[in-house]
């Protein structure tokens, strides 16, 4: 493993850019993946969006949450293994306050008038900010019509029949290495046949 060449001010950097998306962004992980890109990918230029997206399907196969996996690999590729973990650590640390001092200071919290409206209120953006992403990814993802087959497959298969997410992922990757397998045997074949 080569070693990773970073300065301090690198990792001040990496937790604050992280706890900057970790204490602006509600509604979970999936809320987060808009703010990721933007501040990651366009902002940032620490990844690309194909890296992501890769990043995304990965941490969605992996446990914990997806924004917290997503910290930790960018984090790694900066600065190795302390960078993993400083970004994981900025990514989750607002939330652990705002839960601390929610706990300590407010019984009762999710019946107070006012906290429902703004939930409310969040729930619709963090709804924007979803079907955004998914649009997005969806661009990037879907390349051809086999592409195009398996989203509305694994769409229908969730929402319409209640398959599990895990089935639908594992599905899906060994699908996606047999048609692999299948394009690169038929560019082979295609390439011998050019050459005799």
């Amino acid at each position: 493993m080569e070693k990773k060449d970073y300065k301090i001010s690198d990792l001040v950097e990496l937790f604050f850019v992280f706890f900057k998306i970790g204490a602006v962004t509600f509604g979970g992980g999936y809320a987060m993946l808009p703010m990721l890109e933007r501040e990651l990918a366009d902002k940032r230029n620490w990844t690309t969006k194909e890296t992501m997206l890769d990043y995304y399907a990965i941490g969605q196969s992996t446990p914990g949450i997806i924004a917290v996996n997503v910290a930790t690999f960018i984090g790694f590729n900066k600065a190795g293994l302390l960078g993993a973990t400083i970004a994981t650590a900025g990514i989750v640390t607002p939330s652990i306050i705002i839960i601390s001092l929610i706990a300590g200071c407010i019984s009762n919290f999710s019946q107070i008038q006012w906290v429902q409206k703004a939930l409310a209120g969040i729930n619709v953006a963090v709804a924007a900010l979803l079907t955004k992403s998914v649009w997005e990814f969806s661009k990037k993802a879907v390349k051809n019509i086999w592409g195009l087959l398996l989203l509305l497959g694994a769409f229908a298969s969730m929402y319409f029949f209640g398959v599990e997410s895990i089935v639908v992922i594992l599905v899906s990757a060994a699908l996606g290495i047999c048609f692999s397998f299948l394009s690169a045997k038929k560019k082979a074949q295609e390439k011998k046949e050019a050459e005799s």
